[in-house]
């Protein structure tokens, strides 16, 4: 008798217990993810050749028009799907500088909030500490202008109220200082933004910059060592005229019995946009997995019964707006998901997925065959009391309403509060043997899933 594939058997084994997917395909998925994944390459033309991709940037909507082609050209049904408009863009240009130059060189590592104000060329100017009230900055006018003011750490407790603050910045935009420098309080710097309460014609001006701690401690030192330090920065930040639209990247394999249920697989396209950051791992890598789990699924023939339906959110780093407004403007399918499987984690493999014991057996016969295919990445199933229905990701829209979303477990040896919107989260922090697993994990899950009985129990 001739020999079966190990991972054929492995199906056959199982698929009495709960139908699912062809394992003739299954395992063309698996050969397909494990010999040709281009994950990277996806990867790395998102993150060099588009760069970070701030919600209501022109990088944003580059990226939302390259995955929708990519997605095409697979021979996906791939649209622009809008959710809102907003009323200010922000674009943060490459040159990106900030550098100590007297009494020594430094390189800083920094950032600034989106959506504020930039600088018109390199400006250079002396450092000084910011003094203590608004009398002493008007005392000290004449040091003042033109220079960057050293802003002392907020005390732990007390300080000036919100009036005092608002005075001594008033007081230092008047000095005409090129704008002030705080320190991030570590080694990491973080991006953050809004554009809330802007519009055109009531834009921000000053100019803030946060640097590392090791780069405001120099600066300190060298005025208490009585050599003021020069430094300069060069700060590519531009405003766009609103409004302008936002759009979630949709494209559907589209199902062969059930057409008008779906199985969702996503990530969040947008990203935060500071210095040194290209937006590879929050979420670069999640919607590249997306991507590639699409080509697999084509490249593989796969026929789902239900819809596979793929969505790159955006506006997550604003508060998960993307996929809430999704949510929101279809409930005509929300009894109709059977489940949404969301990688925002990083770069790291697909550890699992956390379900309630309903979902147990189905789940478990969808992602047994991971385990054979990836023996060195163990992939398991937690099983919880109840759905969780928060979350810091694009699932919890879905599970707030009800509809089964999963934030995959991500699992391996990268350390994302090091990635996670710093000047850290680049492509040097990829994992592509991580990544290729994930592709393969969502690709596998997603079809079997789609071709199940019934849908994911609730």
């Amino acid at each position: 008798m001739k020999r079966m594939p190990i991972l054929f058997a492995v199906l056959f084994l199982f698929s009495p217990l709960f139908p699912q997917g062809n394992p003739e395909i299954v395992n063309k998925i698996i050969e397909e993810g494990k010999t040709r994944n281009q994950v990277m390459r996806h990867l790395e033309h998102l993150c060099i050749q588009i760069g970070h991709r701030l919600t209501g940037s022109h990088n944003l909507q580059k990226a939302c028009e390259w995955t929708r082609d990519m997605l095409a050209s697979y021979g996906l049904n791939a649209r622009l799907e809008q959710w809102t408009e907003i009323p200010v863009g922000f674009q943060r240009g490459r040159t990106q500088i900030g550098r100590m130059v007297e009494p020594h060189e430094r390189i800083f590592q920094f950032t600034t909030r989106s959506w504020t104000a930039g600088t018109n060329g390199l400006v250079r100017g002396y450092v000084v500490i910011q003094p203590e009230n608004v009398d002493a900055i008007k005392s000290r006018a004449w040091q003042l202008k033109n220079a960057w003011v050293l802003v002392p750490p907020a005390p732990r407790q007390g300080g000036p109220s919100q009036e005092e603050r608002t005075a001594i910045r008033n007081a230092l935009r008047e000095a005409g200082i090129n704008g002030t420098i705080t320190t991030s309080g570590s080694e990491l710097v973080r991006t953050s933004g809004t554009w809330r309460n802007l519009d055109i014609n009531n834009l921000p001006t000053d100019v803030d910059i946060t640097v590392r701690q090791s780069d405001y401690q120099a600066m300190t030192n060298a005025i208490n060592a009585g050599s003021p330090p020069l430094v300069e920065f060069h700060l590519e930040q531009y405003f766009i005229p609103g409004p302008i639209p936002q759009y979630n990247v949709v494209a559907d394999i589209v199902g062969t019995e059930f057409p008008d249920e779906y199985v969702i697989v996503g990530g969040h396209l947008d990203s935060w946009d500071g210095p040194g950051s290209q937006g590879t791992c929050d979420n670069g890598t999640g919607t590249m997995v997306a991507l590639e789990a699409a080509r697999i699924l084509m490249a593989s023939g796969a026929k789902p019964k239900r819809t596979i339906r793929f969505i790159l959110f955006t506006g997550e780093e604003q508060g998960l707006l993307g996929s809430r407004a999704y949510v929101q403007q279809n409930p005509q399918i929300h009894d109709k998901i059977s489940a949404v499987l969301i990688d925002d984690g990083g770069t790291n493999y697909w550890g699992g997925l956390v379900c309630i014991k309903e979902m147990e057996p189905m789940l478990k016969q969808a992602t047994d065959i991971l385990n054979e295919a990836f023996p060195d990445m163990p992939f398991a199933l937690r099983v919880v009391e109840r759905m969780p229905r928060g979350g810091g990701s694009d699932h919890a829209s879905f599970n707030a309403v009800g509809i089964p979303g999963f934030f995959s477990v991500e699992t391996g040896v990268a350390n994302y509060p090091y990635i996670h919107h710093t000047q850290n989260d680049n492509l040097s922090a990829a994992i592509e043997k991580y990544l290729v697993q994930s592709s393969v994990a969502a690709a596998v899950t997603a079809y079997n899933l789609a071709c199940a009985d019934t849908l994911l129990p609730r």
